[in-house]
C-alpha cells in the first residue's frame, strides 16, 4: 500500500480514537486516574484510544508491528529486527487532558529504516489536524476548513525569536538556551502540538532539553520534516531516529527550520 493510500485510513483510525477520548473528556466525573510506574498519569481515555488504534492498524497492516506507549513493548532482541513499525501515542499530553485545556493529541507514525515516513497528529478537543508523508508533504486542517499545505517559516530577524516550549515540563536548561538566543517571546503549549507549531510557521524553534519518548515525537517529526524543518539531537545536530536503540527515550532535541552550529554546546546537554 502506498503512503497516499494509507494516510486517509490512518486518519480514520485516529478520528475514531479521538471520539473515544472526547467521550471521557466531556464527562470528567468518570475520569479515573492511575499513576504508571514512571509516575505519569493514565486514564481510561488513553486505554480506549489505544485499543482502537492497535485494532485498526493491525487490520490495515497485519505484518507491521506496533510500538505504543500503552501496550506491552516487545523486547529489544525482537524490536531490533523491525525494518518497519507503527509508533503510537494514543493520548499525548495526559496532564493537559486532565487540566481540560485542549492541548493533547493522538499521535500515529509509520517508521521505515528508523525514519518517520508518515505522521498524523490530531488534537480532538481543538478539532485540529496535522498530517504528512514523505510523498505528499505536510498539511494542517482546522475545524470547518479545507486542508492547507504548511511549511516551516524562515526566521524574521526584525522581531524576537518565537519560541514554543512545554506547558508542564519546562526546565532550567530550556530557560538558559532561550536566554542565549537573545530577544525571544515564549509560548507554552502541551503535547506534540509544540513541534507542529514550528511545522506550520507559528513558531521559529522548539528546544526540548528534557526527557521524552519516541512515541511523543515520531508523528510530529514526520510533519516537521515534510514541512521542510528539522528535529535534531541537541548535542550532535543529527536527526532523531526511531527503533534504533534498546531504550525508547529520545535525546534532548531542537526543532527548527535550520539549526545553528553554536546551539550545539555542552550547555544544552
Amino acid at each position: 500500500m502506498q503512503l497516499n493510500e494509507m494516510l486517509p485510513r490512518v486518519r480514520e483510525a485516529v478520528a475514531e480514537a479521538g471520539e473515544a477520548i472526547m467521550a471521557v473528556y466531556n464527562d470528567p466525573a468518570t475520569t479515573e486516574v492511575i499513576d504508571k510506574d514512571d509516575k505519569s498519569p493514565l486514564t481510561e481515555a488513553d486505554l480506549a484510544a489505544n485499543r482502537i488504534l492497535v485494532e485498526r492498524l493491525k487490520a490495515l497492516t497485519p505484518d507491521v508491528p506496533i510500538l505504543s506507549e500503552e501496550s506491552k513493548q516487545a523486547p529489544w532482541s525482537e524490536r531490533k529486527g523491525w525494518k518497519e513499525l507503527w509508533v503510537v501515542d494514543p493520548l499525548d499530553g495526559t496532564r493537559e487532558f486532565l487540566k481540560r485545556n485542549g492541548e493533547f493529541t493522538v499521535n500515529v507514525a509509520l517508521v521505515r529504516e528508523h525514519e518517520p515516513v508518515l505522521g498524523v497528529v490530531f488534537a480532538p478537543a481543538l478539532n485540529r489536524w496535522y498530517y504528512a508523508s514523505i510523498e505528499d508533504g505536510a498539511w494542517r486542517q482546522d475545524e470547518g476548513r479545507e486542508p492547507v499545505a504548511i511549511r516551516v517559516g524562515e526566521k524574521q530577524y526584525d522581531r524576537p525569536w518565537q519560541v514554543v516550549g512545554s506547558r508542564s515540563h519546562n526546565t532550567r536548561e530550556v530557560e538558559d538556551f532561550v536566554a542565549r538566543l537573545g530577544a525571544a517571546e515564549f509560548v507554552a503549549m502541551g503535547s506534540s502540538l509544540k513541534l507542529c507549531l514550528v511545522a506550520d510557521g507559528s513558531a521559529d524553534i522548539y528546544p526540548r532539553l528534557g526527557p521524552t519518548c519516541e512515541w511523543d515525537t515520531c508523528a510530529a517529526q514526520a510533519v516537521v520534516e515534510a514541512a521542510g524543518g528539522r528535529v535534531v539531537d541537541a548535542e550532535t545536530g543529527e536527526p532523531l531516529t526511531y527503533n534504533a536503540r534498546a531504550e525508547v527515550l529520545n535525546p534532548w532535541f531542537i526543532v527548527c527550520r535550520e539549526p545553528k552550529e553554536d546551539w550545539f554546546t555542552t550547555e544544552t546537554g
